[in-house]
């Protein structure tokens, strides 16, 4: 999946404002993956997020924020966390 896919892919999966994501840290590399859900429902597309960080102090979660707005070209300061601090299954409002 190329660049614009994924940005597409990830435009698709905001739902109402939000961004669902499944988080994996420690990760052997830094990636983000959209696996799609059915054509007919796009909304239930599942985000992972991979990074190499570990999940101490909110280090991985700030890792998750650059990496997601680096891929939907957007700004690191619309994205907020509303839920999931210390989950891996996190939400953010995309603005």
């Amino acid at each position: 999946m190329d660049k614009m896919e994924l940005k597409a892919a990830l435009e698709a999966a905001v739902v109402d404002g939000m961004l669902s994501v499944r988080v994996t840290p420690k990760a052997s590399r830094n990636a983000v993956v959209v696996e799609e859900g059915p054509e007919e429902r796009p909304e239930e597309s599942l985000v992972r997020v991979y990074v190499t960080t570990v999940p101490e102090g909110g280090k991985a979660t700030k890792d998750v924020i650059k990496l997601l707005a680096k891929a939907m070209g957007r700004a690191k300061s619309t994205l907020t966390l509303v839920r999931g601090e210390t989950s891996r299954d996190k939400v953010f409002r995309v603005e």
